[in-house]
């Protein structure tokens, strides 16, 4: 389990340093001299040569990479072009918001995938085995910001039950984050359980017909012991891989969602830094999001070994 664990970390470590080449580049591939922007009507020959020495865009490239792997594994990203912020604080500030909302809408996800994908799975063929399927499809296929955008004319413009947009922290004032986070959450949560609904009728459907689960029933096992103990155990290897994407996913990718509901998370920032051009903010949301991506990846490689001490380092 050890080996297993030690290689896992390297292979993260791996793609983690590609990572940054790919973050590096966005800087010196995309089009424009991200100084000259970010300077806009303030320019001056002399301002844009001292932001180019300070962001040490005057250094050789190799230099610059080299510089920056250096400072961000001390926790330095730079600086704003912007605001003038260093960026790993704006990441720090930004980071709880994008957190609160993944994990509930995570919760969302799963209350709605497991109960729904474990009774299709165990009605399958019949007409409410159908309607699971069916509703699955169509939840993967509606965009979660349509959602959003269509709660927020029901509940909050039509009913006035919910705040259209804002954030409260979860430590402040729980039940007002509650009340800013259920649209948002559900909207991501209904298209991501959608998902995982999906992949936990076809491992548990998978597991109900092999031979362990056979050999219980034939012990005369009562069902239920047999589905909780047999059959959802064996099925959440290939289950817990879908969640692990699913979550890494709503930590990088609810950027429309967060513009939509006016949540000031790590979707929203990189929507401002891409409009505002503040590479460096960008440079360290894409390093941040990744970073969490590969964390996940590698705590689910982890629990693959606690559920199946049969799978061993490949």
């Amino acid at each position: 389990m050890l080996r297993f664990t030690l290689v896992r970390a390297g292979h993260a470590a791996v793609v983690l340093l590609g990572v940054t080449v790919v973050v590096f580049a966005l800087v010196h591939l995309v089009p424009g001299d991200p100084v000259r922007v970010a300077l806009g009507t303030r320019f001056t020959q002399e301002s844009y040569d001292a932001l180019r020495a300070a962001s040490g865009l005057d250094q050789p490239l190799l230099t610059q990479y080299l510089q920056y792997v250096g400072n961000a594994l001390t926790g330095d990203l730079g600086v704003s072009f912007r605001t003038g912020q260093p960026v790993t604080s704006i990441l720090l500030e930004r980071l709880p918001a994008t957190i609160s909302l993944a994990a509930a809408a995570l919760v969302v996800s799963l209350l709605i995938a497991f109960p729904l994908g474990i009774y299709a799975a165990t009605h399958h063929g019949r007409a409410s085995d159908t309607v699971v399927r069916v509703a699955s499809q169509a939840g993967v296929s509606v965009p979660d910001f349509w959602l959003g955008i269509l709660f927020i004319l029901v509940f909050s413009v039509t009913l006035g039950w919910l705040p259209p947009s804002g954030y409260v922290p979860l430590t402040e004032d729980p039940l007002e984050w509650a009340r800013r986070v259920a649209m948002p959450a559900l909207a991501v949560g209904l298209v991501s359980g959608a998902i995982i609904t999906r992949f936990v009728r076809s491992a548990v459907l998978e597991s109900l017909g092999s031979d362990h689960a056979r050999t219980a029933r034939a012990k005369g096992l009562r069902a239920r012991v047999v589905l909780l103990r047999h059959v959802v155990r064996n099925a959440m290897v290939p289950v817990v891989t879908v969640i692990g994407v699913q979550a890494a996913t709503l930590l990088g990718g609810i950027i429309v969602v967060e513009v939509v509901f006016g949540w000031p998370g790590l979707g929203r920032l990189t929507y401002d830094a891409v409009a505002a051009r503040d590479y460096p903010v960008l440079q360290g949301s894409v390093l941040l999001v990744a970073a969490l991506f590969l964390l996940i990846s590698f705590l689910v490689d982890v629990l693959y070994g606690k559920i199946d001490p049969r799978i061993s380092v490949r």
